[in-house]
């Protein structure tokens, strides 16, 4: 059968060498027009036609097609080009799956999507698994972690599905560098993969962090929680109670553990929590919590965690809830949640001169994750709250109407900061401070010994540079 890969924009490139590989008779549609240098090349290499789907009228029989799941073309729109073709559609998600049907039977393995909180959730469960050096796929990296030391496999690396095996794939190549020795499969004995718009299935745990804003995809034909639908393809799924019962009552799995702040008939929710900036103390409820090794457990766990917030807090009840999902010891849930202290260029406070600094960098900020964040200080007249960010190239655009609404009807006073700052700042009917560089806003709340709570969206591209 012929294989149609669509969008190199988004792993495409790495799914169709990977079939290529296999023997397939691969084609590719750079919808975006953006294939260039080395990827260009490998195409060449494996012999592997680019084609525009106009071509699609020289084919005969059928072709499977291979596509993103926020593809801006219909199954329709794609047929109409050969009606006469038998096709078969599947997902880069599905694909990926596919392609690693036969690795990593032995180890656990994670799988985090969601609108909201994916990357810190990476990052708890990289604490309580660091003894296992798990191998760890975020928006911050291709990561892998020998005896607690981290090692870096690529740092400018998306969280496309495609990534994945490409981070497996280069988890081989340091254990097996080009001069020889003993071949070695892994050097990792659990991993933890944080996708976009979805799971490709491979998780023994696919964690379903949030639906906080179920944005549209797809040029409208679809939404967040439609492409976030595919994380029931894992073997055990941890979702919030109340994103499970508004979206996905249609789904029948048999192994599901839904997790929530405040509904207590979720498999784990809180019966008692004090936050605090420094540290936040959480006595947590669980009941018949579906395990990897076919076991429904109970029990009640105390965690103290970096969680300054509601929106923080709810991340790390769905980490409990996958930890426990996959039979892990109590202790080690507690340790791990304890040593973790936030992360740089995301969610994390720290002290400069007399000031607490605190970050919520995010390339997916949204309305309700500011108002989320402002929500969380005890003492607002301590702070400089600034907003602000870069334009980028994740799939949810924040809504700058809706947030220059939110500045509007706020007491505080706000200052807004960078290109996303200075285009919200013509939303706004009050009168409103604005300061191009973000260094500034640091500057002017370290010299007036003042707190800063900094709430920016951040370019993927621009993380290093925080």
């Amino acid at each position: 059968m012929n294989i149609l890969v669509i969008d190199m924009t988004h792993g495409g490139v790495k799914i169709a060498v990977s079939y290529a590989k296999r023997g397939h008779v691969v084609y590719c549609y750079d919808i975006y027009n953006t294939l260039k240098g080395i990827d260009r090349r490998m195409l060449d290499i494996y012999g592997i036609e680019l084609i525009q789907l106009e071509d699609l009228k020289k084919f005969h029989d059928e072709i499977e097609v291979i596509y993103p799941i926020h593809l801006p073309l219909t199954q329709d729109e794609i047929k109409k080009y050969n009606p006469h073709l038998k096709y078969t559609f599947k997902t880069h998600h599905k694909a990926i799956a596919e392609l690693l049907n036969d690795w990593g039977k032995d180890i656990d393995k994670i799988e985090i999507t969601g609108v909201k909180g994916k990357t810190s959730c990476a990052f708890m469960l990289k604490e309580i698994l660091i003894d296992d050096n798990p191998l760890l796929l975020s928006s911050l990296g291709a990561l892998i972690y020998e005896d607690k030391n981290e090692i870096v496999l690529q740092k400018n690396i998306s969280i496309t599905p495609a990534n994945i095996k490409e981070t497996i794939d280069l988890a081989y190549k340091l254990a097996n560098p080009i001069c020889g020795g003993e071949i070695k499969d892994r050097i990792y004995d659990c991993a933890i993969f944080e996708s976009s718009l979805g799971a490709s299935g491979i998780g023994d745990v696919g964690l379903l962090t949030n639906i906080v804003e179920d944005y549209p995809i797809a040029r409208n034909n679809s939404s967040a929680s439609i492409a976030k639908k595919q994380v029931f393809n894992c073997d055990i799924v941890c979702c919030q109670k109340e994103d499970l019962d508004r979206y996905y009552r249609d789904i029948d799995h048999p192994k599901v553990n839904s997790f929530s702040l405040k509904c207590k008939n979720a498999n784990l929710y809180v019966e008692d929590i004090t936050y605090s900036l420094d540290e936040t103390t959480m006595n947590i409820a669980y009941s018949n919590i579906n395990t990897k090794n076919g076991e429904l457990v109970s029990g009640n766990i105390e965690i103290k965690t970096f969680a300054p917030g509601p929106h923080h807090a709810l991340n790390v009840l769905g980490v409990v809830a996958t930890a426990l999902s996959l039979n892990i010891d109590e202790s080690r849930i507690i340790a791990g949640l304890e040593n973790y202290k936030g992360i740089p260029g995301r969610t994390n406070k720290q002290i400069i001169g007399n000031s607490i600094i605190i970050e919520e960098i995010n390339p997916g900020i949204n309305t309700k994750a500011i108002e989320a964040s402002i929500n969380m200080l005890n003492n607002k007249s301590d702070y400089i709250i600034s907003i602000g960010g870069d334009y980028g190239i994740t799939c949810e655009e924040i809504d700058e109407d809706a947030v220059g609404e939110l500045i509007d009807n706020l007491n505080e006073e706000i200052i807004l900061t960078g290109e996303v700052g200075k285009s919200i700042s013509n939303k706004i009917n009050k009168k409103i401070t604005y300061i191009e560089n973000y260094k500034s806003v640091y500057n002017l709340a370290i010299e007036n010994n003042k707190n800063l709570l900094f709430i920016y969206r951040s370019d993927y591209r621009k993380l290093s540079e925080r």
